[in-house]
């Protein structure tokens, strides 16, 4: 009898299109769910006779409980090298093998201007009014070329980020709680002498760091308050990096000019969430990552991680 492999979060149905399952089909039935499953009692029932989940990004925790309510399960993959969510030392303890699959920053880092720019030059404003008759040009464009650009992180997807901008004719600075002045010269950035400068003197302010103790709430209300009020945030990283109730308010109150976010506090956002009514915001659903060449390596990678698990071989083992 062949095992299963649920695909979770396949919202847009591709993930047996965009890569070549062939190599497991004598194997391995794949089911693919197109909707979201919320709580650990929906999962542990939609799961209960799987054998292999394959799960993207961060989106569906697997802790201990649910773990142990899957005794079937024989093999996690998830999108990433990185996992927060993923009980490691429960699975270890039932038996569970855990794999990820490698990443691309590239879709992150083109997210990320997509938004900025289509803040600073009310393009969803404008597109909207165009198509429904209405007012011929609403908006004042922000300008780029000379104005500061200021980043939180300075990784892979940060410097990327800073690269754009300094093509654009943007001043940039960066800060970080491990950033350095060599580090910061070897992008061509200037180093912000702390966090509270960089997000006071900065006219968009784009946030790149990984979530942990350190970054969690970075930006609250006290920190929200140092920006302009012409000031426009982006957020392609992690919700939780931002005090999401001071955002809110900050945008309702008119506080900055607008924000650019991809990341929330829940995923799928439910309808009734204030995010998806809240002014001077530019939202996707967390499309970051999205990308057709970033899919194929993931359930491609996907693909081999199951491959090898078969052969007793496993492959990129988290953590």
């Amino acid at each position: 009898m062949r095992l299963r492999c649920a695909v979770l979060d396949d919202f847009q149905r591709v993930a047996t299109e965009v890569a070549d399952w062939s190599p497991v089909a004598d194997e391995v039935e794949v089911v693919s769910f197109d909707t979201h499953l919320d709580g650990e009692d929906a999962l542990a029932a939609a799961l209960a006779d799987f054998d292999i989940v394959v799960t993207l990004r961060e989106r569906v925790p697997f802790p201990g409980s649910l773990i142990a309510r899957l005794p079937r399960l024989k093999l996690i993959v998830a999108s990433g090298l990185r996992n927060s969510v993923i009980d490691y030392a429960a699975a270890d303890k039932h038996g569970v093998t855990v794999c990820g699959t490698s990443s691309s920053s590239t879709p992150p880092v083109e997210l990320t201007w997509a938004l900025l720019l289509g803040l600073a030059r009310g393009l969803v404003e404008e597109s909207n009014a165009l198509r429904s008759g209405g007012p011929w040009q609403s908006t004042v464009g922000a300008d780029l070329h000379g104005r500061r650009l200021g980043l939180l992180g300075l990784g892979k997807i940060g410097s990327r980020v800073a690269r754009v901008g300094l093509a654009f004719g943007m001043q940039v600075s960066a800060w970080s709680q491990n950033l350095t002045e060599e580090r910061a010269d070897e992008v061509g950035v200037e180093l912000a002498p702390s966090r509270e400068e960089l997000l006071a003197g900065s006219d968009f302010v784009s946030i790149h760091l990984a979530l942990s103790d350190r970054t969690r709430g970075l930006l609250g209300p006290a920190e929200l308050a140092l920006l302009k009020p012409t000031a426009y945030l982006i957020n392609t990283s992690r919700a939780a990096i931002v005090d999401q109730d001071a955002l809110l308010a900050a945008l309702h109150e008119g506080r900055i000019a607008g924000a650019g976010i991809d990341v929330f506090d829940i995923e799928p956002l439910p309808a009734d969430h204030p995010m998806r009514t809240a002014p001077r915001l530019l939202a996707t659903p967390h499309l970051g990552y999205v990308s057709h060449a970033n899919y194929a390596t993931y359930y491609g990678q996907a693909v081999e991680n199951i491959r090898a698990f078969l052969a007793g071989a496993p492959v990129r083992r988290l953590p």
